[in-house]
């Protein structure tokens, strides 16, 4: 094979692979018709955003699907399923084909999304004034308090991505539990507990040193009831440094082959971004 043949066929290659991704997400107007078809037609059984509702399962979430595909959504949303609780929906061709988009989106990544946002600017937001760099990292770069980042936009949907940065998280994830710790010769550290036991506490203290006590060497352990994660970026940031923050770490993503994948989960908004 010549050279110019083997560029030639990996353009072709590249440019397939293109339009493969390109068709992998509907366009966003389809997906928002798709939210309102959705809304009024089928919270009542599956809850809003499709978290689940009364007589329906959730259509989102880190779970496998027995329906994962357009055509399987399509005749699932047109036909019913039988011998269950699903009937016929009763819409327009074009309306379940809406429905299907915007249920696509529900379970698809961030990176999967064409998020608006200057990513350029929201870099500079996460570095800077947003201060996410101090306890996240990106790509080797960044604080260690909180997890590491760089395949954020990769496990995680974009309206888990949104929460984790304006909503109150009901639990603290196991490894990201604040807390003050005063020594049996006095000494005051604060930081958050890595792991512990009836024996032992690990703290990464607050200059991100790893400290280890026996239980016998603490005079005393104060657990703090919030997260060191704000949850009030949207009142911390103008809007559009929201949204472009938005937009930037839903491209921090890595490449399949090239690390650890997980499936994307809105159980995940529990947790810090």
């Amino acid at each position: 094979m010549t050279l110019g043949k083997l560029l030639l066929g990996m353009a072709c290659g590249a440019g397939l692979l293109a339009g493969q991704s390109a068709r992998r997400m509907p366009n966003e107007q389809a997906i928002a018709q798709g939210r309102e078809i959705y809304n009024r037609s089928c919270t009542i059984c599956h809850g809003l955003e499709g978290a689940a509702g009364d007589r329906g399962p959730a259509l989102t979430g880190g779970r496998r699907y027995l329906r994962s595909t357009d055509k399987e959504l399509s005749s699932a949303i047109q036909s019913g399923i039988p011998g269950t609780a699903m009937p016929p929906s009763g819409l327009p061709a074009d309306d379940i084909q809406r429905v299907v988009a915007y249920i696509r989106s529900l379970r698809a990544t961030a990176s999967d999304r064409a998020v608006a946002g200057d990513v350029a600017h929201g870099q500079e937001t996460f570095w800077g004034k947003g201060g996410c760099g101090g306890c996240h990292m990106i790509r080797g770069r960044g604080g260690i308090t909180g997890p590491d980042l760089s395949n954020i936009g990769g496990e995680r949907t974009l309206g888990a991505l949104r929460n984790a940065l304006t909503k109150p998280r009901p639990r603290i994830p196991r490894g990201y539990q604040p807390v003050e710790v005063v020594t049996s010769d006095g000494r005051s550290l604060t930081g958050i507990v890595k792991n512990e036991n009836n024996y032992s506490v690990q703290l990464l203290d607050s200059d991100s040193k790893l400290q280890l006590f026996a239980r016998d060497e603490l005079r005393r352990v104060t657990y703090k009831s919030e997260s060191l994660m704000p949850s009030n970026y949207d009142q911390r940031l103008s809007p559009s440094e929201f949204q472009d923050l938005l937009a930037f770490l839903s491209r921090q993503a890595i490449r399949k082959g090239s690390g650890p994948q997980r499936r994307p989960s809105d159980d995940d908004d529990d947790d810090d971004p």
